[in-house]
């Protein structure tokens, strides 16, 4: 993994670097995406469940995360070993490929951060803030870690045994956040009025702004994940690109089909389910196949966020209905679309690879999926048996941005001849009594 010096591509690291902010940026993007989506009253709660998941990521990765994940395999393809626990041999002058060692372990950091991230939205407007603050650095060591080093790590299984393919994160990141939100889902329950309150987005600007920025980052997600400022590269952006737009398009087409009405959410939602869905084949597939997967996410996405009120799931901002399913729906269609031009080899099932390919792909599937739900319910029952993991119904009633937070992002009181309060600087007992 540590190569000399001389190895080290300028031009490929001035990309990474770039790929790396890119990314980073996705976590406060996530953060408008999901605000926009709930009530007023917990929208600073949603903000902050994504920011402190950058700062608790980034010291759990630092301490151990990197390396068992990217260190050398220390059982069955299932972990890497702590050598460089707490970043340990890794120096300046550490090369992984063509670009310093340090600079990619912060390139894969920024993935772990919005996989945690992801996984709020499933859970909004009724989890503890303490609970969450316990949940995210676990759940990343004991979900996270593990299924990177299966699927990219040095001797991962899924890489090396099996042979499934996954360029920039169908499994580590979509399966196992959507897979994981749907546990969580089913750990706290149903929020107060579910099935009964409309429970509208408070803010589609917010929302539109906050998938714009995850648009733009997701160049780095992707075509950063070639490591390098080349031909691949610039076929995963372009098919990135290309995904997104045909998501749109196939939600919006179910919408005004279905309901008589193209919406500006559909829009937001259609074209991250095609930047899902397009995530772990982006290396892997032709622009056609990045058109067809992009639609496809969009269509069956679109469809897929209703099925929590027939199956009666609580997923609050769709994480299962659009991660979980546009990261299945991107994964399999690897072993139908992969091209020898993209992979260097393996070919899927339409251009003459057989049905192996698709079959290696429904395993590492169903594997990372079934993991990444057991282990974070039974993390989930085990902080809500010794903490509490939902908020009570009192902070849920009023909003956990006054309750938790002590704030409002919006000022509704007035104080005297009009002049407007804001709730962070009433005291503590007029802040209980304000309802938002």
């Amino acid at each position: 993994m540590t190569l000399a010096t001389a190895d080290l591509n300028t031009g490929d690291t001035a990309w990474l670097l770039a790929a790396t902010a890119l990314v980073l940026l996705m976590t406060p993007g996530l953060a408008l995406f999901y605000g926009g989506m709930v009530r007023t009253k917990s929208v600073l709660n949603m903000l902050m469940m994504s920011f402190v998941s950058i700062a608790l990521v980034t010291v759990v990765w630092l301490v151990a995360g990197y390396s068992l994940a990217f260190g050398t395999d220390a059982f069955a393809g299932l972990i890497g070993n702590l050598d460089h626990s707490g970043m340990s041999g890794l120096g300046p002058d550490s090369v992984h490929g063509s670009v310093p060692t340090l600079l990619f372990a912060t390139f894969q950091l920024t993935f772990a951060i919005i996989t945690a991230a992801l996984i709020s939205g499933a859970v909004a407007d009724r989890t503890k803030f303490s609970a969450w603050l316990v949940f995210v650095p676990v759940w990343t060591l004991l979900v996270y870690v593990p299924v990177t080093h299966w699927v990219w790590g040095p001797g991962g299984w899924i890489l090396d045994r099996l042979g499934a393919l996954d360029f920039a994160g169908g499994l580590p990141v979509e399966i196992t956040s959507g897979a994981s939100g749907l546990a969580l889902c089913l750990v706290l329950g149903p929020r107060l009025g579910f099935k009964k309150d409309a429970m509208r987005p408070h803010n589609l600007p917010m929302v539109v702004l906050g998938a714009g920025l995850l648009w733009f980052g997701w160049f780095g997600f992707n075509a950063g994940s070639a490591l390098g400022a080349n031909g691949l590269a610039a076929a995963a952006f372009l098919n990135t690109l290309a995904a997104g737009c045909t998501g749109l398009l196939g939600w919006l087409f179910v919408e005004q089909r279905r309901d008589g009405h193209p919406t500006t959410l559909g829009a937001a939602s259609g074209s991250v389910a095609g930047l899902v869905a397009i995530t772990p084949s982006c290396g892997t597939v032709s622009l056609l196949g990045a058109l067809v997967v992009g639609l496809a996410a969009g269509v069956v996405c679109s469809h897929a966020v209703s099925w929590k009120f027939r199956l009666n799931y609580d997923d609050s901002l769709d994480v299962v209905g659009v991660h979980l399913v546009g990261g299945i729906i991107g994964t399999l269609l690897i072993g139908l679309f992969a091209q020898k031009a993209m992979t260097g080899g393996a070919e899927g099932l339409f251009y003459g690879g057989g049905l192996v390919p698709l079959g290696k792909q429904f395993l590492a599937v169903v594997v990372v999926g079934v993991y990444a739900f057991a282990v974070t319910y039974g993390l989930g029952k085990l902080i809500d048996r010794a903490m509490g993991f939902r908020a009570s119904e009192e902070e849920e009633h009023t909003g956990l941005d006054l309750t938790v937070h002590a704030e409002t992002a919006y000022d509704h009181g007035v104080l005297g001849h009009g002049a407007p309060v804001s709730h962070s600087v009433l005291p503590t007992a007029q802040k209980v009594k304000t309802q938002v």
